[in-house]
C-alpha cells in the first residue's frame, strides 16, 4: 500500500477535495504538503486543463510552492466547482 497522497490523488474531484482540505486547514506546511503531492498527481493533469493554465507551470508552481495570483484564483475557482454539495 502507498503512503504517498500523490497516488490517491487520479481524479480531479480527488484533487480538488484534497487541496479544499489543504487550504481550509489554514496551516502552511499542511498547504505546502499538499502543494508537493499535487505536483506528483495524475489528478493535476485534470487540474490543469480545468484551470486553462499548462499542466507543466501548474506542476512547477505546485513544486515550487509559489503561485501567482491569478493561478490561484483558477485552482480555487476550479476546487470549488469539484467539491460535492458546492452551490454553484
Amino acid at each position: 500500500m502507498s503512503t504517498d497522497p500523490a497516488a490517491q490523488l487520479a481524479t480531479l474531484e480527488a484533487l480538488a477535495a484534497y487541496l479544499a482540505g489543504a487550504f481550509e486547514s489554514g496551516d502552511a506546511g499542511v498547504l505546502m504538503e499538499a502543494f508537493a503531492a499535487a505536483a506528483r498527481a495524475e489528478g493535476t493533469t485534470h487540474l490543469a486543463a480545468a484551470a486553462g493554465i499548462p499542466q507543466l507551470e501548474l506542476r512547477q508552481a505546485f513544486a515550487s510552492g509559489e503561485m501567482s495570483m491569478s493561478t490561484t484564483l483558477a485552482i480555487m475557482k476550479v476546487i470549488d466547482l469539484h467539491m460535492p454539495g458546492a452551490a454553484h
